[in-house]
């Protein structure tokens, strides 16, 4: 009997997202819809350029976590804090969702890692990360009874930038494999992908990987390519099981010689596109461990992320296992 449905592994970050127009972009060398790594420096300076913002806690993984928690589904979650005021923030708000998180907080230094999250107009979130505390998530903080406990860890491509976290994510799932376990990751980031390619193949390739999570940039950075069924075409021998995201055009799942082509929800207004990615696979993988069909899983996946495109803030408002419901999904 499994302990958790999902284990997801992620930077522990609180978000601080405020409105801004395309000039804010230019003039302060932001590049737009990239997670941009920034130093504490940096941080400091963008803070008091931005406009009023709202404070929420994120990070990839751990808004995936609290996602598959509002459908009803148990979720565990691995990230380092600091003992500070937003890392109390974040403690609060991933544990006030049902997730359980245990990670023992730093004492001070680094700082919680924060993300100044500039929103356009159209939408399009643009991410200023200062990773603090995150860099020190390590082996020692891998907790083997939840490692062999979940039906299925994800973790985030952006864990492969601290060095720790990496060894940190090879032992999770040397550990959920030995308990007969799947793994699955989400590529994060196309600069993400560019920086680490051949590693991120590798973990598929050699089957540390069984399911991956990317959008069309991604998967097309990965494979180097500007066809998108040429990359869909690549991963599909590359590991068991993609879902792969196309914003308004709905996402593909592949699995073997299988391929579930998925709608995207209909929305009244686009506000902000962060977590669209981290609420699909939430949403996926509450319909996956629950051994629902693919299809079941991509609508689920899309109906989450549909509803998170439609507010500020990258966790879900809504219950959405009431919201499933209310689609018929559930």
């Amino acid at each position: 009997m499994s302990q958790y449905d999902v284990l997801c592994i992620g930077n522990a970050i609180v978000d601080i997202i405020a409105q801004c127009d395309e000039a804010f972009l230019t003039d302060n060398g932001i590049i737009k819809g990239a997670m941009n790594l920034i130093d504490a420096e940096r941080a400091e300076l963008l803070y008091t350029r931005m406009g009023p913002a709202i404070e929420a806690s994120g990070g990839s993984a751990g808004n995936t976590a609290a996602g598959i928690a509002s459908f009803g589904g148990r979720a565990a979650y691995f990230g380092k804090v600091s003992r500070d005021h937003l890392g109390e923030v974040f403690t609060h708000d991933i544990r006030a969702q049902g997730v359980a998180f245990d990670t023992k907080p730093l004492d001070g230094t680094p700082p919680t890692a924060r993300s100044m999250i500039l929103v356009t107009p159209d939408g399009e979130r643009s991410m200023n990360t200062h990773l603090g505390a995150c860099v020190e998530l390590g082996p020692d903080d891998v907790e083997a009874d939840k490692a062999k406990g979940a039906k299925v860890t994800y973790f985030e491509g952006y864990l492969w930038d601290p060095p720790l976290a990496k060894e940190a994510i090879r032992m999770t799932a040397a550990h959920a494999h030995a308990a007969g376990r799947e793994v699955s990751m989400t590529l994060s980031d196309s600069f993400c992908v560019d920086r680490y390619r051949a590693e991120f193949l590798e973990l598929m390739r050699s089957g540390t990987v069984d399911i991956v999570f990317a959008n069309s940039h991604e998967i097309k950075s990965l494979y180097e390519t500007s066809s998108f069924d040429e990359a869909l075409a690549q991963i599909r021998k590359d590991c068991k099981l993609a879902a792969i995201t196309r914003s308004e055009k709905g996402s593909v799942i592949v699995r073997g010689d299988e391929t579930v082509v998925i709608e995207a929800t209909r929305i009244n207004e686009l506000v902000d596109t962060t977590g669209a990615g981290d609420l699909y696979a939430a949403g996926f993988l509450f319909g996956y461990t629950q051994g629902r069909s693919l299809k079941d899983c991509g609508d689920l996946g899309s109906l989450a992320a549909g509803l998170v495109i439609q507010q500020i803030g990258p966790r879900p408002r809504q219950n959405l296992k009431r919201e499933a419901e209310q689609a018929g999904l559930l």
